[in-house]
């Protein structure tokens, strides 16, 4: 059954062209979130039909570099050409990038308050399991556990079938950015707070990740978290990446991103910026052939995908389009790398391009806004809650004397 194409209220109905600038009665923590969380459906899905493919490929096959939206790689044989194939990634659809970032705000709407690995168990995956949603790339409506990857299936796997401790359900996953790609909502829970999101974020991760890849998810949310600060900056993002980071996730991210500081453009970053990271990168130089250790516990390396995302921040400092369209133009795991340039950028206050909003809000058939206004609305909840919590520790302490 294919649903009636639903009319969304668009970018207007948040402020100015999706992100930046509050609409009346919005506040900056309004636009920031809807930013975040808009930028990164539109980068992802600028990103999905060129997934898996270097630069040059992806130059040869669209006659040069991508700046917007374009069709399958395999034109209209998407459903059966491998190794894509039933996938119709392209023509403004969002992949399971976005559909994991919106399947992570219902949890936050439910539970209304910080999250942790058992939330995952008791909400998320059931969700995944039980409730059919519109998928974009399989152009029907289905179970999301019919679209997500392996490495998403293994929650379903070990939490509903294995009844694995939340806690722990992540170690034996394959390491990759499976986590990490849509933790932007617990940086948003916490905004202006990169140490809490960190936190939180690695809590939530440890039923789906292990190693470096639950790290990312960690250090993923506390950029976003970071670039929701009045006054945040590129600089300003990294740096508090810089001071959360551990082992291979953080030398990864200084290498890159002092690389990319020496480049104002991501047509000219592309090859240095993959040169910077490849000495952390497991998945080696051919990403659909991966290596021998590809995607195994390392306390070494990282995933390829955050380290080079705020490289395409810096190199593009700060700009919305100019940071995504470097993602998307980088090639090898875009989709997720333009969802987190996307994120970050949104939440710095860049603005989304509306007319790239729309074509994905229309192409994916859902509302990019609505999960917005739901998560802001959170956000307000959950530090109305942290402030009370804080307010009787300080009178318990006092209690005990704890006061100079």
């Amino acid at each position: 059954m294919t649903p009636e194409k639903e009319e969304f209220p668009g970018p207007g109905a948040v402020g100015r062209e999706g992100s930046g600038a509050p609409g009346p009665g919005l506040t900056a923590l309004d636009a920031r979130i809807t930013g975040a969380l808009v930028g990164a459906a539109v980068g992802d899905a600028l990103g999905g039909p060129v997934e898996g493919y270097s630069p040059d490929q992806i130059a040869d096959r669209h006659g040069g570099r991508v700046h917007g939206f374009v069709g399958p790689w395999n034109g209209d044989e998407w459903r059966t050409a491998r190794p894509i194939a039933p996938y119709h990634k392209g023509d403004g659809h969002v992949t399971d990038d976005t559909l994991m970032t919106h399947a992570l705000i219902r949890v936050y709407e439910r539970v209304r308050d910080h999250l942790d690995a058992y939330a995952v168990a008791d909400h998320l995956v059931p969700d995944l399991m039980t409730n059919p949603r519109w998928i974009p790339e399989l152009e029907a409506e289905a179970l999301p556990l019919q679209r997500i990857f392996l490495a998403e299936k293994w929650l379903v796997a070990r939490l509903a079938y294995g009844h694995v401790d939340p806690r722990e359900a992540g170690s034996g996953n394959i390491v990759n950015c499976g986590a990490a790609m849509y933790m932007a909502p617990v940086g948003l829970v916490n905004a202006a707070d990169p140490a809490a999101a960190y936190a939180e974020a690695l809590d939530v991760a440890g039923a789906h990740q292990s190693s470096y890849g639950r790290e990312a998810a960690g250090v993923f949310a506390a950029a976003v978290a970071a670039a929701t600060a009045p006054g945040a900056t590129p600089d300003s993002v990294v740096a508090a990446c810089l001071a959360l980071a551990k082992d291979g996730t953080r030398e990864a991210i200084e290498e890159v991103c002092e690389t990319a500081a020496g480049y104002g453009d991501f047509e000219s970053a592309l090859v240095p910026l993959r040169a910077a990271v490849a000495p952390y990168d497991t998945v080696g130089p051919d990403y659909r052939a991966p290596s021998l250790g590809a995607r195994r516990p390392s306390r070494l390396h990282s995933i390829e995908e955050l380290p080079v995302a705020l490289g395409m921040v810096v190199v593009a400092g700060g700009d919305y389009r100019h940071a995504v369209l470097g993602s998307v133009n980088y090639g090898r795991d875009c989709d997720s790398i333009a969802t987190m340039a996307g994120a970050i950028t949104g939440a710095l206050g860049s603005p989304v391009p509306e007319e790239w909003a729309k074509t994905v809000a229309e192409a994916s058939r859902l509302d990019l806004w609505a999960p917005a206004r739901e998560l802001a609305g959170v956000a307000r909840e959950v530090f109305a809650r942290d402030v009370a919590r804080r307010r009787a520790h300080e009178l318990a302490f006092a209690a005990l004397g704890g006061p100079a």
